[in-house]
């Protein structure tokens, strides 16, 4: 694994998923718009397609909702369950910036070249940053299912076209996101700093890194926070030793 060597910052990659916003919100728009469709085309009503298929969300399922949900009522096909994740990911979020985000990312521009990274289905990523309204604060975009499936997070492959993009060595960037399972062991392959928000609400808020080498440089729990870390980064030399963590205590 690389590790960054001392250097100013110049660039902040951000994730998007429950990091400039909360998937949740995601998976209630998604849901809403599966419930809409189903309704139209098989009939069972949208308030309570809806309210069955978030209380499987609530219970913690994961991957296999629709398949689950099908079930329940009798009527599961694979070809069906096709359709709905078509409808899930097709569809146009209703989803917004957590609070501050925007303004956020004006403050870093004057300071930092700002890139984004993520992982997911391109049609469903792409709706999602365009609903956000934010994409023109990024100098580069970068989506890992570009590559394919076998590229998302932790591949270093989308850290490294970023860097490229925004022409920033990796010991001058740091990555902002949510998910200890792939986001930071992933960009520090590419030698990249990493902090990590854990939003309350945020779907891996509660999850912690496997190993040290899965975890961030740095934490906080909200964006509003970053600059105060992003500081702290800058002013701490890296030394061969793996990096201290500084987290900001609200």
């Amino acid at each position: 694994m690389t590790r960054p060597s001392s250097a100013r910052l110049r660039a902040v990659v951000f994730d998007l998923d429950d990091t400039l916003y909360l998937e949740r919100d995601y998976v209630v728009s998604g849901f809403r718009a599966v419930a809409g469709w189903v309704q139209s085309h098989w009939g069972v009503p949208a308030a309570e397609g809806f309210g069955e298929l978030w209380q499987l969300f609530e219970d913690g399922v994961r991957g296999e909702t629709f398949d689950r949900w099908l079930q329940r009522r009798g009527i599961w096909q694979r070809e069906r369950v096709r359709l709905l994740v078509d409808v899930y990911h097709d569809h146009v979020p209703q989803i917004s910036p957590c609070p501050g985000v925007p303004e956020l990312l004006d403050r870093l521009r004057q300071q930092y070249v700002l890139g984004l990274v993520s992982d997911g289905p391109l049609v469903a990523q792409r709706r999602k940053l365009e609903a956000l309204g934010l994409g023109g604060r990024f100098r580069a975009v970068v989506w890992s299912d570009d590559w394919g499936r076998d590229a998302r997070k932790p591949d270093p492959r989308p850290f490294r076209a970023v860097l490229g993009a925004l022409g920033v060595a990796p010991a001058g960037a740091v990555y902002v996101a949510d998910n200890p399972v792939k986001d930071f062991v992933g960009a520090r392959r590419a030698g990249v700093r990493t902090v990590r928000v854990r939003h309350t609400k945020g779907l891996y808020s509660t999850m912690e890194p496997p190993t040290p080498a899965y975890a961030p440089e740095a934490e906080v729990a909200s964006l509003q926070e970053l600059e105060l870390v992003l500081e702290t980064i800058e002013r701490h030399e890296e030394h061969t030793s793996p990096p201290a963590r500084p987290t900001v205590q609200t």
